[in-house]
């Protein structure tokens, strides 16, 4: 007999099962909903595109992330899988937008990978759900990326979030003035890492790693230590660049002052929308307004939705002008933060349906079916525990899976032509005529 494998997982890949799952696709129904609500259309693009089509897009860290795949032995194109949803749209707009025209409004989900250390929601392979716009440069299209990403966490039952907004434009405007434009790369990417390696050690690396002076790193850090509301700090940056205005510097005060002024409209309040200078985005295609948020409550687990305006990206892959931004929801990384915030969608629910119907003798089967499908019909979903078995097995089934209702009927029921009706939350029962099954358990699960 051959020696038996054992059923493993290779770090940074999980298993979901029902309990994880359902909740998944609901976190992907919800996302689906809000962002048709904004006119955003469906697409999907391919797992594996062409090495060339992935590297050098999101900076040589990213290009280390790259898994490489191995195709057939007749394949002799080099192919990679999609670290992100983004530089794959990119390629998809450049050959598609021609005849879908811009502006051009997308969202798609599915999973990505990156060979990176996994950590605390941190996954080698994971789910992303992004949106997007291409075609055109408009504030409008930025401001929207952050009302899309505020109505999407109220929509997933968050109250307490905040959406971290900066802008590259200002970044780079300060790189310029200190005459380092030509190392934002690292500069940038380094930048990135301060809540995670703390003050020193970014100033240490980026001398290192981008071959600026201490003097120059921290000057870029003084930009992005910037403190207090977010008018006070806009106001502050504003005046650091009086002696010498940089158009860009001042191109992104001004669209971060229009977008605050935008949510401000619409009742968003600064808890919720917050300037951030210290927000780089290690991404290197990124240009303008870039966007993190960081549930109040579980800070720790970092960014579960980001994104920016990349004015550039599809400009490697056609010779029109495809400015775009947009945002992407890290739903695996979300998820273990619901599973540790102990989210009321995380409730241990393991079957999509509510209603279980228990079989308690034999030959009744098509009666049990008849009440599954009366339910069914009425848009409730329905399983029929498969064997006539001991009523004690079918409640400890029940109650494993999470159902609501469980519908119980023996001889003295079918003749009767009624139906027992049990809310197992409440343990109550009540007994109902056939006819009026569908408006009790609605009634039960409201």
């Amino acid at each position: 007999m051959s020696k038996l494998i054992e059923p493993r997982t290779m770090s940074g890949f999980r298993d979901y099962p029902p309990n994880l799952m359902i909740p998944r696709e609901k976190v992907l129904q919800t996302a689906r909903d809000v962002y048709r609500s904004y006119g955003f259309a469906p697409i999907d693009t391919p797992a594996a595109e062409s090495l060339d089509v992935l590297l050098g897009k999101g900076g040589d860290e990213s290009d280390k992330l790259v898994y490489r795949v191995r195709g057939a032995k007749q394949e002799r194109e080099e192919m990679g899988l999609r670290f992100d949803l983004t530089v794959p749209f990119a390629r998809f707009a450049a050959k598609q937008i021609p005849e879908l025209g811009t502006p051009f409004k997308r969202y798609a989900m599915g999973p990505v990978w990156r060979g990176e250390r996994p950590g605390q929601g941190r996954y080698r392979e994971f789910w992303q759900s992004d949106f997007d716009t291409i075609g055109t440069t408009s504030n409008a299209a930025d401001i929207e990326v952050a009302l899309v990403i505020h109505d999407l966490f109220v929509a997933l039952g968050f109250e307490r979030f905040c959406i971290r907004i900066n802008n590259r434009l200002l970044l780079n405007g300060l790189l310029e003035s200190i005459g380092v434009a030509d190392k934002s790369g690292p500069l940038l990417r380094t930048l990135d890492k301060l809540p995670k390696i703390g003050r020193d050690a970014v100033i240490a690396e980026m001398v290192r790693e981008a071959s600026v002076t201490e003097e120059q790193a921290s000057r870029v850090l003084a930009l992005a230590e910037t403190k207090g509301t977010n008018a006070e700090i806009l106001d502050t940056v504003a005046r650091s660049f009086e002696s010498s205005p940089n158009p860009k510097a001042m191109e992104g005060i001004s669209r971060l002052r229009e977008l605050l002024q935008a949510t401000q409209s619409v009742g968003i309040s600064d808890e919720r929308i917050a300037i951030d200078l210290s927000i780089a985005r290690g991404l290197d295609y990124y240009t303008g307004t870039i966007y993190e948020t960081f549930l109040s409550d579980l800070p720790s687990i970092g960014s579960v939705c980001s994104g920016g305006r990349y004015d550039n990206l599809a400009s490697l892959y056609t010779k029109q002008v495809l400015p775009g931004v947009g945002a992407s929801l890290g739903v695996d990384r979300l998820l273990a933060a619901m599973e540790e915030l102990k989210h009321p969608w995380l409730s241990g629910q393991a079957t999509p349906a509510p209603v279980i119907v228990f079989q308690l003798e034999a030959g009744r089967l098509p009666g049990y079916l008849q009440f599954a499908s009366q339910l069914r019909k009425a848009g409730i979903g329905v399983e029929v525990y498969p064997d006539v078995k001991k009523i004690g097995t079918q409640f400890q089934y029940a109650e494993k899976r999470g159902y609501r209702v469980a519908i119980i009927a023996g001889s003295k029921e079918f003749a009767d032509g009624t139906a027992n009706v049990k809310d197992l939350l409440k343990t109550e029962q009540t007994t109902v005529a056939i006819s009026d099954l569908v408006p009790r358990v609605r009634a039960i699960l409201g």
